[in-house]
């Protein structure tokens, strides 16, 4: 395999499916997190007390939006929908709670930044050929990253 050579159909697949997997986890161990260690009422606590606009709702929200968002990455279901859900907690997280704190850990924005970028690539590139979206659109989802890299080169060309 060439370092420049096109990725095949498989590759991209096994790399979506890697990227959402991950990333998934990360989702679910911190939905988890906001609903059975600290509970709703300590998230939306945690949220008031970070200024974030109406905290009763936006934590919960969050929440479920991180438990069922990443459940539905890491099995490929609804992919483009969670990963817009996400990004947009993502984007909230970073705008209310770490820019102020600059882009380095332990609390700057460069965690929530790197994965508002995945969320918007699986928003984009949608959940591949080895997830349930595929089996449920009933089309092999396989050749869509193909033909958006092969739409690329085009441009380019």
């Amino acid at each position: 395999m060439s370092l420049f050579a096109q990725p095949s159909a498989n590759q991209l697949n096994v790399g979506l499916t890697s990227v959402r997997t991950v990333v998934g986890t990360i989702f679910v161990a911190h939905g988890a997190q906001k609903l059975f260690v600290f509970g709703l009422a300590g998230v939306a606590g945690a949220f008031g007390h970070m200024g974030i606009p109406a905290p009763e709702l936006t934590g919960p929200l969050v929440a479920f939006v991180e438990l069922f968002g990443g459940l539905a990455l890491i099995v490929g279901l609804l992919t483009r929908l969670a990963a817009g859900g996400l990004a947009v907690t993502m984007l909230g997280a970073i705008l209310f709670v770490h820019v102020s704190a600059g882009l380095f850990l332990p609390n700057g924005a460069e965690f929530a930044l790197a994965l508002l970028g995945v969320l918007a690539f699986l928003a984009v590139t949608g959940a591949g050929a080895y997830s349930l979206d595929s089996i449920i659109g009933g089309r092999r989802a396989e050749a869509e990253p193909v033909r958006l890299l092969n739409a690329v080169a085009a441009q380019k060309s």
